[in-house]
């Protein structure tokens, strides 16, 4: 009988405080002096970087940041400009998969990217931070095409996996 008693009184007690008791008050903390004076600092939140080929070497993202190299004949070809708004509209998504946009639309310039590269007008080419080039196409494609075809290489697998993160 003791025992059913002893059962009935834990479970009365791990039911908690009756209903209409009124909930526990919390008072609030008062601020720290330091905490008070000094605002908190907005994080600005970092731009793509958009570069033209004049302006950067492949050589210069080796290890470091994934070049998406968007070509055109002319600044003025439409494939190019909806490239361009679709790569600034997208622009968090790139930069958290370190992305840097390098543009091409002069063939006459010979720039060292259409050497290496050899696109024929409009081309988005994809390189990895190994150097090596995992993507071509010959229309644009929009972030999340692009942010998805990096996810899947090998080298953003391995960040994804160091920063327990899921893709």
């Amino acid at each position: 009988m003791k025992l059913k008693l002893l059962l009935v009184a834990m479970l009365v007690a791990a039911m908690g405080p009756a209903r209409e008791a009124p909930p526990p008050r919390v008072e609030p903390q008062p601020a720290s002096p330091e905490e008070l004076a000094a605002p908190e600092p907005e994080h600005a939140r970092p731009d793509l970087r958009i570069l033209s080929a004049a302006e950067a070497m492949p050589d210069d993202f080796l290890w470091s940041a994934r070049p998406v190299v968007v070509f055109a004949d002319t600044p003025n070809d439409p494939a190019f400009r909806e490239q361009m708004r679709a790569l600034e509209a997208g622009d968090q998504a790139l930069i958290e998969r370190d992305v840097v946009v390098i543009t091409d639309s002069d063939p006459g310039a010979n720039s060292t990217w259409r050497r290496q590269l050899h696109p024929r007008g409009f081309s988005l080419v994809i390189i990895d931070k190994d150097g090596q080039v995992k993507q071509r196409r010959p229309l644009p494609w929009d972030v999340r095409e692009i942010s998805r075809a990096i996810d899947k290489l090998p080298l953003r697998r391995q960040e994804i996996g160091r920063a327990g993160m899921v893709p």
